[in-house]
């Protein structure tokens, strides 16, 4: 899934890609009225970071940085997908979809196997998926995939699930399929996602509700840091399985704590003297930054800009010292951000270990944050970073 750049206009994606099918599919240029194109957006996760699967709350928005699959539904079984920018092929049986490749299409057909599992009817499809969503940055390229393969593996209408449940269905995907045991804030994001609006997600009651971004002030700017994420070989599920093990600790104390987000910090104070030093820090992060998420939610609902700035820097420092995800170059790109006049907060985003950060920064200042990243970043770093101004987007679904 490489970058087609001129494809960033819904209209031209969507017409490139059908050109694209009916050159691999001879069935699609015959019958131009049965291929449909459906579209899953990235996401940037503005804060509230390892906090999903500890049953907290999260902030993210989808962004206009997606996934396309433009295909043909057939009755025969398969599903056959190739990739628009490396002519790259590859498919799989429904009916006996075998154990994951190591490879993308392990979202594919992950999809399909949790879909079946979920009950909700599977067709065949022949395809081609073009991406301008960079993989590896921790802007959410595999819930994107996911989401675009559950719709095209709906065939011709919707998924047969309430919106909700297939975005469950799709994190079932990526933690039983796949093997990252990623909470559901990914695929929630990409599902529920609004234009021009943050989605505040309470991971336990499920409960969620937009929130407005001041988008005639602020622009969403994300800086890739040229060193991508594989959280299959990463540290993540390690982390998840830390904050495991201090629930069961802390429980023993407190049996009403069932999971990192009933922990108070007067709480964590009483059991300090219980917890290893590093599992000590996971926990404080994850009480902080829920604290954080609310206090977030709260300035932009204020304009209240330089405590967005505070806490963004906060949770950076949190996420660096106490939950040990950050990076060498994640922490240049926010000291390189910090120090740019017009950036209101930066902090990285996503599961850490690589990636991008995520940046709020007044729409006049964006170009001085685009020179000063292609001036500093690379000089120290040997990369070459990435810079993408996005703007909040619509879940997956349709495309034009």
């Amino acid at each position: 899934m490489g970058q087609l750049d001129a494809l960033r206009t819904a209209d031209a994606h969507t017409g490139v890609l059908r050109g694209l099918l009916a050159r691999h599919e001879p069935d699609a240029a015959a019958r131009p009225n049965d291929v449909r194109v459906v579209r899953a957006p990235g996401r940037v996760n503005l804060i509230g970071e390892h906090t999903d699967y500890n049953d907290g709350f999260v902030l993210p928005a989808a962004i206009d940085l997606e996934i396309r699959i433009a295909y043909l539904p057939t009755d025969d079984g398969r599903v056959e997908l190739t990739l628009a920018d490396t002519g790259e092929r590859a498919g799989f049986a429904i009916e006996s979809i075998g154990p994951r490749r190591g490879t993308w299409l392990d979202y594919v057909a992950g999809t399909a196997w949790a879909m079946r599992e979920a009950g909700a009817p599977v067709r065949g499809f022949r395809g081609v998926l073009a991406s301008d969503l960079p993989p590896g940055a921790g802007l959410s390229s595999s819930a994107a995939l996911e989401l675009a393969s559950a719709w095209a593996l709906a065939g011709d209408r919707p998924p047969a699930l309430d919106p909700m449940t297939l975005a469950r269905t799709a994190q079932r995907a990526e933690n039983e399929y796949v093997g990252v045991l990623c909470g559901l804030m990914d695929q929630f994001a990409v599902t529920f996602g609004e234009p021009g609006a943050a989605l505040l997600l309470d991971c336990r009651s499920l409960e969620h509700r937009a929130v407005r971004l001041p988008s005639d002030e602020l622009a969403i700017v994300a800086c890739h840091s040229g060193s991508p994420r594989r959280l299959e070989a990463s540290a993540y599920n390690e982390r998840r399985a830390s904050c495991a093990a201090a629930v069961s600790a802390i429980a023993a104390h407190e049996p009403g704590v069932r999971a990192l987000r009933d922990v108070t910090p007067a709480l964590l104070r009483a059991v300090a003297d219980r917890l290893e030093p590093a599992t000590l820090r996971r926990v404080r992060h994850v009480v902080t930054e829920n604290a954080r998420v609310r206090d977030t939610v709260a300035a932009l609902e204020a304009g209240d800009l330089a405590g967005l700035g505070h806490l963004f820097a906060a949770s950076h420092a949190s996420l660096r010292d106490d939950y040990e995800v950050s990076s060498p170059e994640l922490d240049l790109l926010v000291d390189i951000a910090a120090a740019t006049p017009g950036v209101v907060g930066a902090r990285l985003t996503g599961a850490g270990f690589g990636g991008c950060t995520v940046n709020l920064v007044r729409r006049d200042a964006v170009p001085a944050l685009r020179a000063a990243v292609e001036r500093d970043y690379g000089s120290r770093t040997g990369l070459v970073a990435r810079v993408f101004e996005v703007e909040a987007a619509a879940g997956a679904g349709l495309a034009g």
